[in-house]
């Protein structure tokens, strides 16, 4: 299992400056703001919903690296599934980085190249940081307009 302070640079710093998918989008169905308040970290998610597949995920915000990789790679991942798939994906996520390492590895197992955030765990302030594009992500597929990681 991979530790925080194993987390490649490619993977956790390169995204930071150079997002992607790291814009608006008037095209969306679904949209959510989230705030993480212990540190300030903003997050704007933005779906589009066809059917029940999530087409296209783009989201803007300002937070520290890992929240800006994690919102990154999870718009990559949304794109092309379902919203259940969605959903579960968020699930399995939210495990991996609250989870100790025995059962963080089995939803690793799902998660591909997001497993890289298993070592989150270690430092609770970190899963906030970590998961708050999640939640937001979360918020607009069931509704919602905002999320908070309180």
């Amino acid at each position: 299992m991979i530790g925080l302070r194993e987390l490649s640079p490619e993977v956790i710093l390169d995204p930071s400056p150079r997002p992607r998918n790291f814009h608006g989008m008037p095209e969306a169905n679904r949209k959510a703001v989230g705030h993480n308040p212990l540190c300030g970290d903003r997050a704007t998610v933005y779906l589009q919903v066809e059917g029940d597949v999530v087409k296209d995920a783009s989201f803007e915000g300002a937070g520290c690296s890992i929240s800006t990789a994690s919102a990154s790679m999870m718009t990559d991942a949304l794109k092309g599934r379902t919203v259940a798939e969605a959903l579960r994906l968020f699930e399995r996520f939210h495990e991996l980085v609250t989870s100790d390492p025995s059962k963080a590895q089995e939803a690793s197992a799902e998660l591909g190249k997001l497993a890289v955030f298993a070592g989150v765990h270690e430092f609770p302030m970190r899963v906030k940081c970590a998961s708050l594009a999640w939640h937001t992500m979360k918020a607009s597929l069931e509704g919602g307009e905002k999320a908070s990681t309180e």
